[in-house]
C-alpha cells in the first residue's frame, strides 16, 4: 500500500514505515504530523485517484527530529578582477517516519 501526498509544493510517494525528509517545521521530536492533501492511494483494491484530493484519506507520520541536508558549495568568480567568493549552505529538514495510511 502506498500513497502520494503533496506537502509544501512537492509530491512524495510514501509507504508505511518509510523515513522521509520534509522541509523544516518547528515541531518537537515524537510529535505526530497529519498530511491531509493525499493525491492518490493504492491498496489491494486498486488505485484511487483524487480530483484533486482523495476524500477522507490521510497519512499520519511521527517526527524523528531535525536533520541537516548535504552541503552545497557556492563559488563566484569574476575573471581578471581578482574577485573570488566561496560560501557554503546546508538546508534544514525535518525527518519523519510514516506510521499509517488511512482511506
Amino acid at each position: 500500500m502506498y500513497a502520494i501526498i503533496a506537502h509544501d509544493g512537492r509530491q512524495y510517494k510514501v509507504q508505511e514505515g518509510q523515513q522521509l525528509d520534509i522541509d523544516y517545521r518547528d515541531v518537537a521530536k515524537g510529535d505526530e504530523l497529519r498530511f491531509d492533501h493525499v493525491l492518490a492511494v493504492s491498496d489491494d483494491g486498486g488505485l484511487k485517484l483524487g480530483t484533486p484530493v482523495v476524500d477522507g484519506a490521510s497519512v499520519t507520520a511521527e517526527v524523528l527530529g531535525v536533520k541537516l541536508g548535504d552541503k552545497l558549495t557556492i563559488q563566484k568568480l569574476r575573471r581578471r578582477k581578482n574577485m573570488r567568493r566561496k560560501t557554503g549552505y546546508r538546508q534544514i529538514h525535518t525527518q519523519v517516519q510514516i506510521k499509517k495510511i488511512v482511506l
